[in-house]
C-alpha cells in the first residue's frame, strides 16, 4: 500500500482554499500511484478554529467541504481531519475527528480521545473525548489511526491515564498513522520525535505522522512530518516550514526501501528565524495585507524586525519610519539609515521633537512645578505610536511591533506608544536571543550594522539613557525570566539556584505588575514553549507571587 503524507498550509475558515489544496494533493498523489493520502488534524477548517466551532453554519461548511473532497476520492482513498457533530446529546456538541474516505464514501470516522487543555490548547472547551476505538481496514491492512495527542499516552505524558493505542493494538494493526496540528517551539521538535519513536517501538509498528505547516495568527506550525520503522527508528523526515508531499510504500509491517537516518538538528536560532519569517508572511497573506510599517530607531530590536520583515515580505513592501527625538544620537540615525540602504526598503524620517514640545507646552500649566520624569518619556514614545499608526491608516500598512520578550515581561515599554502594533514579531524572543538573531542574519554579510549590535541598548528618551539604568543586565534577567515564565518556577525555586534574592523578587514583581500592559498588546508570534498571550493566562490583580 502506497501512502502519501500531504504536509500543507491551511487557512482557518477558508473552506474553498483548504478544499482546493486538499483535492489538488489528492489528484497529485493519485497520479504518482498513491493508494491513500493523509492530511493533518482539522485540515478541512484549519487549526485552531476556536469559537468558530460554536457556529452551526461553520460545521455545515466543514461537512460540505468533506463532501467535495469525497468526490475526488475515486481510485484513491484519503484521511482528512475535521470537526464532526456528537450524536450523543449528553456530551459536548462536537468531536475532533478524522474521516477515512474511499470511493467517494466516508467508510470510517475516528474521534480524538485525549483533548489537550494546556498552553495554547483548549480543545475540551469544544470537543467530547472519544470512548470507543477501532482500526480502519484498507487494502487488506489494519490501520491504527490516531489524532495528535492520542499518541502522547501515559508513558509520555502523566496528564493522561490511558492510551487509545492500548485499545487499538488489541485488533492487531499493521501500521500506525497519526494526524496532527503540533505547534512549533524551538525546544519541541526533539521531544516530538522521541514521543513518536517510543510509540513505534512500544507497539512494534511502523508509524507515519503528518503535521500541518503555516502560521495561524500567533501559532506557528512547522511541519516536519515523520516516518518510523517498527523499532522506533526514524527513516524519513519531511521539510520544516514548507509544504511538501511524500509517498511511502508500506507492506508486511515495514516501510519499504527506507533505512534509518540520523536527524540533523538545526540550531535553535535558525529555527526561530525560519518560524518568524513564516509567521510574518502568513499573518499578512491570510489577513489580506501586503505592506508593513515599523518604527526604526537604530537599535537592535527594530533592526532585527525590519530585517525579518524585508525577508518575509520583500523590501519593497516594508516602510521603516525613523522618528528621532531631541535625545536621539547621531549614530542611531546613521545606523537606521545604513540598515534601510542595505535592505533596500522604503523609509521616512519624521522627527517627533515638535510634537513632543507641543504636548509639553499644552500640559505645562497642569504639570507646573513637577520635574521631568517618566511622563515626558512616555509622551515621546506615544508621539511615535501616533506617527506609525497614522502611516498605517493613510497607506493601509500593517504596524509591526518591535518589543522583545524581556521588555514585554517586565513592562519596559509604553502602552499606546512603542507597544502598539498589529502583530508582535519578537515578543517571544528574549533580548539575548535578539542578539543571536542579528548575528544569524549577518552570517553571510553585514546587513544589520555592527554598531546596532554592540552599542548599549537605549530608548533614548532622556539624556544618556541606557536600558541598564532601569533593568538588570540582560544576561541575568533573561535567565531568571526563563525560569519563571517558561519553566514556571517559584521565586524560592529560582533563589535556590543561586540567584540574588532581592533581584529575583524584584524581577518577578515587575513581571506580575506588568500583566495589565500585556493584556493590551498585539498577538505575539509564538516560538517558545510559553509565550505571552493565549498560552499564559494570568490574573491582572492577582496577589500570588507579587
Amino acid at each position: 500500500m502506497k501512502i502519501a503524507l500531504a504536509q500543507l498550509n491551511y487557512h482557518i475558515g477558508n473552506f474553498d482554499y483548504n478544499t482546493d489544496k486538499i483535492i489538488a494533493s489528492i489528484n497529485d498523489a493519485k497520479a504518482q500511484g498513491a493508494d491513500l493520502v493523509v492530511f493533518a488534524e482539522l485540515a478541512v477548517c484549519g487549526y485552531p478554529p476556536r469559537d468558530f466551532l460554536e457556529f452551526e453554519e461553520f460545521i455545515d461548511l466543514c461537512e460540505q467541504a468533506a463532501a467535495r473532497i469525497a468526490q475526488a476520492c475515486i481510485g484513491v482513498a484519503c484521511i482528512i481531519g475535521l470537526p464532526v457533530r456528537n450524536e450523543i446529546k449528553a456530551g459536548k456538541d462536537l468531536h475532533n475527528a478524522a474521516y477515512f474516505i474511499e470511493e467517494g464514501q466516508v467508510k470510517a470516522v475516528v474521534r480524538k480521545a485525549l483533548l489537550p487543555t494546556y498552553d495554547v490548547f483548549d480543545e475540551y472547551r469544544y470537543f467530547e473525548p472519544a470512548q470507543h476505538f477501532g482500526c480502519v481496514e484498507f487494502m487488506g491492512q489494519k490501520i491504527a489511526l490516531t489524532i495528535c495527542e492520542d499518541l502522547w499516552n501515559i508513558d509520555n505524558n502523566p496528564l493522561y491515564v490511558s492510551s487509545p493505542m492500548d485499545e487499538l493494538i488489541k485488533e492487531g494493526p499493521d501500521l500506525m498513522i497519526n494526524i496532527a496540528a503540533s505547534p512549533f517551539s524551538y525546544c519541541h521538535d526533539e521531544e516530538r520525535v522521541n514521543v513518536l519513536a517510543n510509540n513505534a517501538k512500544q507497539y512494534q509498528l511502523p508509524l507515519l505522522y503528518v503535521n500541518q505547516v503555516g502560521a495561524q495568527t500567533e501559532i506557528i506550525f512547522d511541519g516536519g512530518s515523520l516516518a518510523f520503522d517498527r523499532d522506533g527508528r526514524l527513516v524519513d523526515e519531511m521539510p520544516y516550514f514548507s509544504d511538501d508531499m511524500r509517498i511511502y510504500d508500506v507492506a508486511g509491517g515495514d516501510i519499504k526501501g527506507l533505512q534509518p537516518i540520523e536527524r540533523v538538528i538545526a540550531p535553535d536560532i535558525e529555527q526561530i528565524y525560519e518560524a518568524l519569517i513564516l509567521g510574518i508572511r502568513d499573518y499578512f497573506k491570510k489577513s489580506g495585507f501586503s505592506k508593513a510599517v515599523l518604527g526604526l530607531s537604530g537599535g537592535i530590536d527594530s533592526a532585527v524586525v525590519c530585517a525579518l520583515a524585508c525577508r518575509a515580505l520583500g523590501p519593497e513592501n516594508v516602510m521603516a519610519v525613523l522618528m528621532p527625538s531631541k535625545y536621539s544620537s547621531d549614530h542611531s540615525i546613521k545606523d537606521a539609515l545604513d540598515l534601510v540602504e542595505r535592505f533596500g526598503c522604503r523609509h521616512e524620517v519624521i522627527p517627533i521633537k515638535e510634537a513632543a514640545d507641543a504636548f509639553d507646552g499644552m500640559l505645562a500649566h497642569a504639570f507646573a512645578g513637577q520635574p521631568f520624569n517618566l511622563t515626558e518619556e512616555n509622551i515621546q514614545a506615544r508621539c511615535r505610536g501616533i506617527v506609525v499608526m497614522a502611516m498605517s491608516n493613510k497607506f493601509g500598512y500593517i504596524v509591526l511591533n518591535t518589543s522583545n520578550k524581556s521588555e514585554c515581561a517586565v513592562g519596559y515599554g509604553t502602552l499606546y506608544g512603542d507597544m502598539c502594533g498589529a502583530i508582535g514579531v519578537i515578543g517571544d524572543v528574549y533580548k539575548t536571543q535578539v542578539y543571536e538573531l542579528a548575528r544569524y542574519i549577518n552570517k553571510d554579510a553585514e546587513l544589520i550594522p555592527v554598531n546596532s549590535i554592540v552599542k548599549p541598548p537605549s530608548a533614548e528618551l532622556r539624556p544618556d539613557q541606557k536600558d541598564s539604568d532601569s533593568l538588570p543586565d540582560y544576561d541575568v534577567l533573561d535567565k531568571i525570566l526563563f525560569q519563571y515564565v517558561e519553566l514556571r518556577k517559584s521565586s524560592s525555586d529560582i533563589i535556590a539556584q543561586g540567584y540574588e534574592e532581592a533581584l529575583v523578587r524584584r524581577i518577578i514583581k515587575l513581571v506580575n505588575t506588568a500583566e495589565f500592559k500585556r493584556y493590551q498588546t498585539p498577538p505575539i508570534l509564538r516560538v517558545s514553549p510559553k509565550a505571552f498571550g493565549m498560552g499564559r493566562r494570568m490574573p491582572i490583580v492577582g496577589k500570588y507571587l507579587s
